[in-house]
């Protein structure tokens, strides 16, 4: 049974910031999260963690195997190259949305995100060592059928990004509301979504609803293991899987 450990990170009091003392441009304040986010990628990465950007002031990660004190030292590290911080909130569960309900409650909690007293927060309880199973984490990778052929060359950039966007947009719907996973686009024509412990139905009828409501085609490979990059390069394999013999979802076994 899967067990994903989710971490919420919010930058500390960034609305506030963003106009004090004056309206900052808008060219800096998307340079400075791209490249907080590209920061915060590589030191979860480095602790075989995934993060997903979101909104950016808000990134979501998963952090099955990273340690409490792990965590403040990536806090840390942020102070100290940035004229922002971040606060974390931690939970686990079989069910990712629910561990991210539970990590976002922490933080709200400790105060809004607009709130200048509320610095670096570190609340919730990472999964311990001997709690901890080869398959606390399923990562599934989405990716559209030649999307080179149907929309890149063949649309104007714009078009052929809504295109991608609508697949993505019934996907990420219909994964939280049927099974409690999150999706989450990383560019392209990919998606990785955290899940629970889904099996081959479950995944086709995800793909059947996508191309239904947004003439989207879609295949899927999935790996499992203890870590989000283990579970990740494991759905890669079984992607490769998907493109060689033609079959819409692989687990990698």
């Amino acid at each position: 049974m899967t067990n994903a450990q989710v971490t919420l990170i919010q930058i500390d009091n960034y609305g506030p910031w963003t106009v004090t003392p004056e309206p900052r441009r808008e060219v800096d304040l998307q340079t400075l999260q791209s490249r907080l986010y590209a920061d915060i990628s590589q030191l979860v990465g480095n602790r075989e963690g995934y993060v997903f950007f979101t909104r950016f002031d808000n990134m979501i990660a998963v952090t099955n195997g990273i340690d409490e004190e792990a965590h403040a030292l990536m806090q840390e590290s942020v102070a100290n190259r940035y004229p922002v911080t971040v606060s974390f909130g931690v939970a686990t569960s079989p069910r990712p949305v629910e561990a991210l309900g539970e990590a976002t409650e922490l933080i709200q909690d400790a105060g809004s995100a607009q709130d200048g007293q509320r610095t670096e927060i570190l609340r919730g309880q990472t999964l311990p060592d001997d709690e901890r199973a080869d398959d606390d984490v399923q990562i599934a990778h989405f990716d559209v059928n030649d999307a080179t052929g149907k929309y890149t060359d063949q649309m104007n950039a714009f078009d052929s990004f809504i295109h991608i966007e609508q697949g993505y947009a019934e996907l990420m719907q219909y994964m939280r509301r049927a099974h409690d996973a999150l999706s989450f686009f990383v560019g392209g024509d990919n998606v990785i979504a955290v899940c629970p412990d889904l099996d081959e139905t479950e995944y086709e009828d995800a793909i059947e609803h996508v191309q239904e409501a947004a003439e989207v085609e879609l295949k899927v490979g999935v790996g499992t293991a203890a870590t989000a990059q283990g579970a990740g390069m494991s759905a890669k394999h079984a992607l490769e899987d998907c493109r060689d013999d033609g079959h819409r979802v692989v687990f990698d076994r």
